[in-house]
């Protein structure tokens, strides 16, 4: 089976813990290396965030654990890669 090397999330979470704990968590899981959080909207209680990992072989089920452990649900799952290396996403003429 390949690995994940990388997953793109749309996250609907609370304002605690803050962008930089929720980021410093998922940063520290086994074979994630690199995490990027950003802000997309901001509601009273809630926060809507893009979360993006990157690693040699990411596994899901704990990056969902924390986001859950701290309160947040995944909306989408919008993105993944996968295999020996990461490929990016061609512009094609249809888009």
């Amino acid at each position: 089976m390949a690995n994940i090397r990388r997953v793109v999330l749309d996250v609907l979470k609370p304002h605690t813990p803050n962008l930089i704990e929720m980021a410093e968590q998922l940063a520290n899981l086994p074979g994630v290396v690199g995490v990027d959080v950003s802000l997309k909207e901001m509601d009273q209680k809630v926060e809507n965030v893009k979360i993006t990992c990157e690693g040699d072989n990411i596994n899901f089920e704990q990056v969902e654990k924390v986001i859950i452990m701290n309160g947040g649900s995944i909306h989408s799952l919008d993105k993944v890669s996968a295999g020996a290396s990461l490929i990016e996403e061609v512009t094609t003429q249809q888009d």
